[in-house]
């Protein structure tokens, strides 16, 4: 029998302990985990760059096969971001994020104590793994703590000063730490995402809509938590391996079978991926959000990024040491066997420049949308870059006359750092956040994959040649993005 409702105020029941201690929610915690997280993600992408040469000598690795010391972290990226950008939303953005943030440092410390190329290689692509997690979780997480408006644009571009950031960084403490032992550098970053992790299990917001997301999301999104688009993270992973394979291999000459097998190989498994997507009930990404313009230009900004920017300045210390696999050698070839640390510091001006920038961008906000913010930094990228034409192959005494170039390319990279996560999260609905800064920096980390064997091959005929394709990549980057966004503003 029913029991008639009391109009007396019941008491409620004391916090438990487990309430007592949960944080509330707190944007600007947020903020600062999620940018220091992605900030030691990126130096960890990045600190390869300048130690390439001393490991190379140190597993004995041959020219034709640097490529994968390199592209093992954009690998394990590209291939599971998307994954973990539907996990994210299904799951919880939290959970994702400090779970990849713990993977990413355990995986970093392990690739420490590697003794060979494919050990080195396999933990490589174990930490772009980890760091899939932290990327998608992290923007997730941003979009969830600043709904809408200025504090968002403020967040995201403090969020792209943390990628610039990392870049910076992660170059110079592996030049400076490398004067001891090239290793120091990869047990530095697996301590600090450690610290990260744990101050993350205390300061993020648990519980709501940032962690379980699933409640009301997977419907929407057709994702499941217990079933992840395994085949479709397949297919594009051995369409992105077979296409580093021929680029790779291409630099012994593109006009071998072996080459010409692998790239049709990779594009049929291309074609698989988007066959799988097409027809899975719980695809990585949504391919009808690409007839949105401002997705597709959010998409093929990050794929042009990753192509023409990281692709060419991810070799660029390595070409400053002679150690590029240019022919060379040590203390001979590009750049007149420049020190490590020396490398480091012409690197942070391009870098640093750009984490600058990016951080200033929220005032262009308010008078230019992302997509044509993503074509200004393409052609200020283009232009730097051919500001560094013979600079490369020039003695070690002549890096003044790089600086130009590096100040105004780090400019551009400074405005597609910021535009791309805005574009990523405000081109999608706001419960799929995860997924569409997942598919972004999929094709971002794609485009640098493909980018870096690239650039590595063309630097065989020296690095004025990759400069030039480098700059020309920029180019068509900024004629897409400006094009989609004169459709977008129609």
């Amino acid at each position: 029998m029913p029991q008639p409702a009391s109009t007396a105020r019941t008491p409620a029941p004391p916090p438990s302990r487990a309430t007592r201690t949960r944080p509330g929610p707190r944007p600007g915690a947020t903020l600062a985990v999620t940018a220091a997280a992605t900030a030691v993600a990126l130096m960890n992408y990045t600190a390869p760059m300048l130690t390439l040469p001393d490991m190379a000598a140190a597993f004995g690795t041959p020219a034709s096969a640097r490529a994968w010391l390199l592209n093992g972290t954009p690998l394990g990226l590209a291939v599971l971001l998307l994954v973990a950008g539907s996990l994210a939303d299904a799951h919880g953005r939290r959970r994702v994020f400090l779970l990849g943030t713990l993977a990413l440092g355990l995986t970093t410390a392990t690739g420490a104590f590697a003794g060979s190329t494919a050990t080195f290689t396999a933990a490589r692509i174990a930490q772009g793994a980890a760091s899939a997690a932290v990327l998608a979780g992290s923007l997730g997480l941003l979009a969830q703590a600043y709904p809408a408006g200025r504090d968002r644009i403020r967040a995201t571009g403090i969020w792209g000063a943390s990628v610039s950031a990392g870049i910076a960084l992660g170059p110079l403490l592996a030049g400076a730490l490398s004067l001891v032992d090239w290793r120091l550098a990869y047990e530095v970053l697996g301590a600090s995402a450690l610290v990260i992790a744990g101050a993350g299990a205390r300061l993020l917001p648990a519980g709501g809509a940032a962690e379980g997301a699933a409640e009301g999301t997977t419907e929407k999104t057709g994702t499941s938590g217990n079933r992840p688009d395994i085949a479709g993270a397949l297919a594009l992973g051995l369409a992105l391996a077979a296409l580093l394979t021929a680029l790779t291999l291409g630099r012994d000459g593109w006009l071998r079978p072996q080459v010409g097998l692998l790239l049709l190989a990779s594009l049929a498994l291309t074609a698989l991926f988007v066959r799988v997507e097409h027809r899975s009930r719980t695809p990585m990404v949504d391919l009808a959000l690409l007839r949105r313009p401002a997705f597709l230009a959010s998409t093929l900004g990050a794929l042009f990024t990753g192509l023409a920017v990281i692709g060419l300045f991810s070799v660029v210390p390595a070409l400053l040491q002679g150690g590029g696999g240019t022919g060379g050698g040590p203390g001979g070839g590009a750049g007149g066997g420049m020190s490590p640390l020396g490398a480091a510091w012409l690197f942070v001006l391009w870098s640093g420049t750009a984490f600058v920038v990016a951080l200033q961008t929220r005032r262009l906000a308010a008078r230019l949308s992302a997509p044509y913010q993503l074509a200004l930094g393409f052609v200020l990228s283009a232009a730097g870059v051919l500001a560094l034409l013979g600079g490369l192959e020039g003695p070690a005494g002549s890096w003044p006359r790089l600086l130009p170039g590096l100040l105004v390319a780090g400019a551009g990279s400074g405005l597609l750092n910021a535009a791309l996560p805005r574009l990523a999260v405000d081109s999608v609905p706001p419960e799929r956040a995860a997924m569409g800064s997942g598919a972004n920096n999929t094709a971002r980390y794609i485009g640098s994959s493909a980018g870096v064997a690239l650039m590595l091959a063309l630097a065989t005929a020296g690095p004025d040649t990759a400069v030039v394709v480098a700059a020309a990549l920029a180019l068509t980057g900024a004629g897409l993005t400006l094009a989609l966004g004169r459709r977008q503003g129609r």
